[in-house]
């Protein structure tokens, strides 16, 4: 029972549903993004380039073969360093992505902790002012 108890208690920490919700998030804006490659940077880009579309490029070390009676079909065996070169601008775009959360998140926190330093710290309770009073009243009558 111990086992179980230590594994409800791990995955019920804060840190562990956090990691789970950024994983989420982040497979969801990874669609985005290769859909705003593909189908938004990409078209101009290629119009750019005389109507080139990246996807479709590929180097063929060998065609295709169609099956012809008893003989199998063969495969085309191809690098599709199209593709390759779509990867890379995801990547690019991703990492940019995060790059910008990221600097965005120190600043708030830089600010944040100037906010703090800045602050006057707070005033003690109530209790702590009396206890010094009768601290201080203590030490004046010896």
């Amino acid at each position: 029972m111990g086992f179980v108890k230590e594994f409800r208690e791990f995955a019920l920490k804060g840190n562990v549903m956090d990691m789970a919700v950024g994983i989420i998030i982040g497979a969801a804006f990874g669609s985005i993004v290769k859909t705003m490659v593909d189908k938004v940077l990409m078209p101009p880009l290629g119009l750019l380039m005389g109507g080139m579309d990246f996807a479709d490029k590929k180097l063929i070390l060998k065609d295709a073969v169609a099956a012809v009676g008893d003989t199998a079909a063969v495969a085309e065996v191809a690098i599709g360093y199209g593709e390759f070169i779509n990867a890379v601008i995801n990547f690019t775009i991703v990492a940019f992505a995060l790059f910008m959360v990221i600097k965005a998140m120190n600043t708030a926190k830089k600010r944040f902790e100037k906010e703090q330093e800045a602050a006057p710290p707070p005033a003690p309770a109530a209790d702590v002012v009396l206890l010094a009073e009768i601290r201080d009243l203590l030490k004046a009558k010896s």
